[in-house]
């Protein structure tokens, strides 16, 4: 039987009233029909959920983050192996895998990569292997997501991005009102990054490899010499053409002199210009 398709209005409202029933309650006639609207509608992309206002701010869409967290909680567990594979997967029959075909124009090089159900992926992504893209997850057009490379549940990626090797893109479902990570278009993010507890990465920035950005992460900037800080309100965001690296700072104590510790954290070294163009131009020959 063909599922019954919801638009937003009703499917907002539908989620809204199942969300609101006690736990344990069996799953309504309607909720895999409601699931399966919304995670399609996030594969399209016509749904996200985080949306950026006319400010430049982003904000979480709640519904939407509970509509994927009842995707878990009246999903059954299930068999989700390959028919052909020595692999063992179990996991919420609501949230498989999703497959691809040519016709998405999404390059999926073999070798172990997944994308979770409810995850937009745009024509011209290329995903080198081993990757893994999770539920609620946007990803702009032209974007390369590198080996190792993590794209938590409902994390926003814009176009022409690079996610290097090992890059971690944190996630987030709950609170739902909690905004997730942004990452704008045409940043690129060096290996073994790290960005964390909603961080907005604004468009152009380069974060150098091993950059860890978290919401409690001073980061200095040694050109407009100011610092960056998230507070319990607002996260912490990197200014459009920023370029980020590794540094660290001094622990101030009576104690610590005579051991010298320091603690790490990211520096704003310049902003970009025609040479940090010129160094990152070749990754378009790879797409």
């Amino acid at each position: 039987m063909t599922p019954v398709s919801f638009d937003a209005t009703r499917l907002s409202e539908r989620i809204a009233e199942m969300a609101a029933l006690p736990a344990g309650s069996p799953a309504p006639s309607d909720a895999f029909d409601v699931i399966e609207s919304l995670l399609s509608q996030l594969e399209s992309g016509t749904l996200r959920a985080a949306e950026r206002e006319a400010s430049g701010v982003w904000r979480a869409v709640p519904w939407v983050k509970q509509g994927i967290l009842l995707a878990f909680r009246f999903g059954s567990l299930a068999d989700l192996s390959p028919t052909d594979g020595v692999f063992s997967f179990v996991d919420k029959a609501t949230v498989p895998p999703r497959r691809f075909d040519v016709g998405a124009g999404v390059r999926i090089v073999p070798g172990g990569s997944t994308i979770r159900r409810g995850a937009y992926v745009a024509a011209g992504v290329v995903c080198m292997p081993p990757m893994y893209v999770n539920v609620g997850a946007w990803i702009g057009a032209g974007t390369m997501v590198d080996s190792h490379a993590l794209v938590g549940s409902c994390a926003q990626v814009g176009a022409r991005v690079h996610l290097s090797a090992a890059a971690q893109i944190g996630g987030v479902l709950e609170p739902v009102n909690a905004a997730p990570v942004i990452i704008e278009d045409d940043v690129i993010v060096g290996g073994n990054c790290g960005v964390y507890e909603g961080t907005v990465v604004r468009a152009r920035a380069v974060l150098g490899a091993g950059v860890v950005l978290t919401r409690g992460t001073p980061v200095f900037d040694l050109v407009n010499e100011c610092a960056y800080r998230g507070t319990v309100d607002a996260p912490l965001e990197i200014p459009a053409d920023a370029v980020v690296v590794p540094g660290a700072r001094a622990v101030r104590t009576p104690w610590n002199p005579e051991l010298g510790i320091s603690i790490q954290t990211p520096v704003i070294v310049k902003y970009r210009d025609d040479k940090t163009d010129l160094a990152t131009a070749l990754e378009s020959w790879l797409r």
